[in-house]
């Protein structure tokens, strides 16, 4: 099940956080894939996964080139360590790998543009709508990497997804978004990737704001643990309107946490959660996961956002059981 992989990669980043001084030096991190979400139609099929980053969680679904699991691996990071304003959470850039070191990276799903690394999101787009939504082209990947590829490889570029266009994605900025897309056997393909690292986080403004949420809704739903965990897709809608409103510019307001304080350190053990999906009327889709002791965390960016007590709770109680 979805929790098992779920809450063992969690704990694992986790106290790989609390290890030592050398842990700002260097993280070895277990990526486990996620089983194929083949209950789930909606996500866009294209080279959808994702890598774990500090203390993120790696969850991947199938590519088109492979349709089935991947074996663990161990992905390296090199972490830099800028001191963060108060009450600010400073997510490292993402280094690339030293494979002298001999630590292998299984990086499903990545892109270097601009020498940083973007990697697939909790935003996804349906084939129907990657036309429209294809903005300026940046380049072409070159393919390549692999999980043993040395520091040479990570060229501008590359990638391992294999030769794919990349583009801007219209509405939003570069420097956080860019999108895949290929044509093949007739099938447009497209999938979002976006930059969450090397980044100051001080309000959820600075990572969720990004998303463009507020003013932009066209339709929500909610699922449940059980639905979720056992990949059901019991989709139930949610209406647009002041609750919704209300929790998003909250979101935007939210104190951003770090991954291994206490308050979220164990969040993973418990099922007391729930998924929203957010349809924007440029066809985007947004996945955020609320968790019931008051914090939300989009994709897997390491960090976790702790929205005002009374705005979380009344909008957690009118998504119902």
């Amino acid at each position: 099940m979805k929790e098992e992989l779920f809450r063992k990669n969690y704990k694992k980043a986790v106290d790989q956080m609390k290890a030592n001084e050398a842990m700002k030096r260097k993280v070895e991190q277990a990526v486990q894939v996620q089983r194929q979400e083949q209950k789930k139609p909606r996500r866009a099929l294209y080279i959808a996964a994702s890598i774990v980053i500090a203390a993120g969680i790696g969850l991947a679904a199938p590519s088109v080139w492979n349709q089935v699991n991947a074996p663990t691996a161990d992905t390296e990071v090199a972490q830099v360590e800028p001191v963060a304003p108060s009450g600010s959470v400073v997510i490292p850039r993402m280094e690339l790998p030293d494979m002298a070191s001999g630590v292998s990276a299984d990086m499903i799903g990545l892109v270097v543009y601009q020498n940083n690394i973007y990697t697939q999101t909790g935003t996804s787009i349906e084939a129907a709508d990657i036309e429209a939504l294809r903005g300026e082209k940046l380049g072409t990947t070159t393919g390549g990497i692999d999980e043993w590829s040395g520091q040479d490889a990570y060229i501008e570029l590359a990638s391992n997804i294999g030769t794919a266009d990349i583009y801007a994605v219209k509405g939003y900025d570069p420097a956080f978004r860019i999108m895949s897309y290929v044509v093949a056997d007739g099938q447009v393909y497209g999938q979002v990737y976006e930059m969450t690292n090397g980044i100051t986080v001080s309000s959820g403004a600075d990572l969720i704001g990004k998303l463009q949420l507020e003013g932009r809704v066209a339709s929500a739903q909610w699922e449940g643990y059980d639905s979720w965990n056992n990949g059901l897709q019991h989709l139930q809608p949610l209406a647009k309107g002041e609750a919704l409103d209300s929790f998003i510019a909250a979101l935007y307001a939210a104190k951003p946490v770090e991954t291994d304080d206490a308050r979220v350190a164990n969040i993973y053990d418990g099922q007391d959660r729930k998924i929203i999906y957010v349809a924007l009327e440029d066809n985007t889709r947004v996945e955020l996961v609320l968790f019931g002791e008051g914090f939300v965390r989009y994709s897997h960016a390491p960090v976790f956002f702790e929205v005002e007590p009374g705005v979380f709770q009344s909008f957690w109680d009118s998504l119902g059981e």
